[in-house]
């Protein structure tokens, strides 16, 4: 049978990228009893049944998984944000990232319209013993784009952030074929209308492919995987050098006494909004636990 990529999804027809042509595909009825949807990125089996149509019969092994957004085998997320209309909550980009880290997924972070807001406590709190690459760029200026491209080239990747965040202005300018619609940012509600309808993966020749996907706002929040508390220690890069070293073996690193990752905070070596971050996922994954236990 012939593989190939899921390179779109739309209102349940796939588009499968084979090495020959672009097939418009449907689902075979199977996934939805497996619970087991295709996703852009995924890697297929399919069968023709006529020239350029036909139906996915399997989804080959996954590297990885997102809910949101809904993209597979991705080499790396790259998370938008912004210091100007939209601000962006610190909160919304930790969220995404932690889910990278579980999904063994690399990270890297924009603070985008930098030639209106220079962004520094984004830029500062993404930096700090995070380990991630961290760029302000800007569709206006140019600033970061090279450096963009050079860390993305001929990798698997997948644009996010909040709505109205610069998004597709900044995929144009690093691809300027793809002619990404772009929105305007409503001034009264500080966010941005979604002008990405639907994910889709683009090749952009290099061995590379890069999908666009919708904006999210805060109650996106609910619809991205849970992640147990136990494990929510280790999806802090800046956490790991300390985890071990605390008095009790069971510490939270929330507020016992004798914490190391405490101790890294009121040293400096933490940012604030990243341990609040936790503190706010580790109450948001213990709640979703007690509710299964009640089930």
């Amino acid at each position: 049978m012939p593989e190939g990529r899921i390179v779109k999804a739309l209102s349940g027809f796939y588009d499968v990228k084979t090495e020959s042509a672009r097939i418009c595909c449907r689902a075979r009825g199977r996934f939805r009893k497996d619970g087991c949807s295709p996703l852009v990125g995924d890697m297929v089996s399919i069968e023709l049944t006529e020239p350029g149509c036909g139906y996915i019969l399997e989804v080959l092994p996954r590297r990885n998984c997102f809910v949101r957004p809904a993209v597979a085998n991705v080499d790396a997320l790259v998370l938008l944000a912004s210091d100007v209309t939209p601000v962006t909550d610190p909160f919304l980009v930790d969220r995404v990232a932690v889910v990278a880290e579980r999904n063994d997924c690399g990270v890297i972070i924009c603070i985008n319209k930098c030639d209106l807001a220079r962004g520094e406590r984004l830029y500062d709190a993404f930096s700090c013993g995070t380990g991630y690459a961290v760029l302000r760029t800007s569709a206006v200026t140019g600033e970061g784009i090279e450096e963009l491209r050079a860390l993305t080239r001929g990798k698997t990747v997948a644009f996010t952030g909040n709505s109205g965040v610069g998004k597709s202005s900044l995929l144009n300018c690093i691809a300027p074929e793809f002619h990404l619609a772009v929105g305007e940012v409503s001034e009264r509600l500080g966010r941005g209308r979604h002008t990405t309808r639907h994910i889709e993966l683009f090749d952009v020749g290099d061995g590379g492919f890069i999908a666009d996907t919708p904006g999210f706002s805060s109650f996106d929040l609910t619809q991205m995987q849970p992640i147990e508390k136990e494990a929510l220690q280790h999806c802090f890069p800046e956490f790991r050098p300390y985890i071990g070293q605390c008095r009790f073996d069971d510490c939270t690193h929330r507020r016992e006494p004798g914490c190391a990752v405490c101790a890294a905070l009121a040293a400096g070596k933490i940012a604030p909004s990243r341990h609040e971050s936790y503190l706010r996922l580790y109450e948001l994954s213990a709640a979703q636990h007690a509710w299964e236990q009640k089930r």
